[in-house]
């Protein structure tokens, strides 16, 4: 326990080997919000129609701690011998890359050491098959100033939408450049390469018949596990100070009055600037959402890929520029992390989210499989 009234929960099957485990970590015990008014039922109410689980946390991740906690009590009724303890850890906090409550803690108070001597699956993805690869989150926000001014005399101010707009097209295509599709990405899969794009604009309030004087352009990059996070952020500050320097030749104009330079000794606003704000105190944190390219050697993934193509009739490991905290950092300790989930991607975080049970009927004979072939390695 590291915050009053919100323990973590670690549960242990003992094997007779003194060293060797099976880690079941990632499951959380906590949600996103949901809105009741965007739902047809009750988002904090089990609702089971047909095969279909409806509830928020139901495929992220309430349903994993469920089914695993069905796996421990099938274990402690059936008794099997084992060679390796298997032991889950259940998360007390992890959305929105919570820290000082959950794994972050247990990891550096030494707790879980002992799940070096083994694989850890991380359960906590999605669609039934085993997730190779994650990649790191960064979020931004980049402010543009200009000069305020009535639009019909459009050579008098600094837009800054254009300013923005124009600077992000040069920023993205340098990132590009920089950070292009990495050789290592193919054999994991990964569904797309590193990205840097905005997905949020805002602006001045004012009248249509005004430059705005600032325009805000924020947005997140989506990093690959062989692209260091901190290489990326001097370079995109680089990118910045380059621009802010060269404004007048390195940042095309639109039309002939658009300019983001100005002279006189009665303009206020000379000259535009741009600021980048990363959202992030420093860079050791925004490492703790850094990816994770999981060991395609580990007879942990040799398990799970076997164990799921026997269940499900087959098999295909994937990767995903989605984010998962911590992940590296405990592949950094020393531990063999392995992903998986047995949600749907389609519902997470969505209204009316769903699992389905025949799913979770299945990750609970997966991880049976997974504990049998792992036991045949010690």
């Amino acid at each position: 326990v590291y915050n009053e009234g919100r323990p973590n929960l670690l549960i242990t099957y003992p094997g007779t080997s003194p060293t060797a485990t099976m880690g079941l970590v990632g499951s959380h015990m906590d949600v996103v919000p949901a809105n009741p008014e965007n739902w047809d039922r009750d988002p904090f109410e089990l609702t089971v129609e047909g095969d279909r689980m409806y509830g928020r946390g139901t495929t992220d991740c309430l349903g994993h701690v469920g089914m695993i906690t069905l796996l421990f009590q099938a274990l402690a009724v059936q008794k099997p011998k084992l060679k390796r303890s298997i032991v889950a850890l259940f998360i007390v906090g992890e959305e929105g890359g919570e820290m000082g409550v959950g794994v972050d803690m247990v990891v550096k108070s030494g707790k879980i050491d002992g799940l070096k001597n083994g694989t850890c699956y991380w359960i906590d993805s999605a669609d039934s098959q085993p997730c190779t690869g994650t990649a790191g989150a960064i979020q931004w926000h980049m402010k543009a100033t200009g000069r305020l001014f009535h639009s019909g005399l459009p050579h008098r101010g600094i837009n800054s939408f254009e300013l923005a707009s124009e600077s992000m097209t040069i920023i993205q295509r340098r990132f590009y450049e920089d950070f292009p599709q990495h050789p290592k990405e193919e054999p994991y899969g990964f569904a797309t390469p590193s990205t840097m794009k905005p997905t949020q604009v805002e602006c001045a309030r004012g009248a249509l018949n005004q430059l705005p004087p600032w325009t805000t352009i924020s947005g997140d990059i989506r990093l690959t596990p062989f692209y260091d996070v901190a290489v990326v952020v001097e370079k995109v500050n680089g990118y910045i100070a380059e621009l802010n320097e060269g404004m007048e030749d390195k940042i095309p104009t639109r039309g002939p009055c658009s300019k983001y330079t100005l002279e006189g000794d009665d303009v206020d606003v000379k000259r535009g600037k741009l600021e980048m704000d990363w959202i992030f105190k420093d860079i050791e944190e925004v490492r703790l959402m850094e990816g994770i390219a999981c060991d395609l050697t580990s007879t942990g993934l040799e398990a799970l890929t076997q164990a799921t193509k026997e269940v499900k009739g087959s098999v295909k490991p994937y990767a995903i520029t989605g984010s998962l905290p911590l992940v590296r950092q405990m592949q950094n300790a020393g531990f063999d992390i392995q992903i998986t989930g047995y949600g749907l991607s389609t519902t997470y975080h969505a209204d009316n989210e769903y699992a389905l049970i025949s799913d979770m009927q299945d990750a609970f004979q997966i991880l049976l499989r997974v504990i049998s072939i792992n036991e045949q390695t010690v």
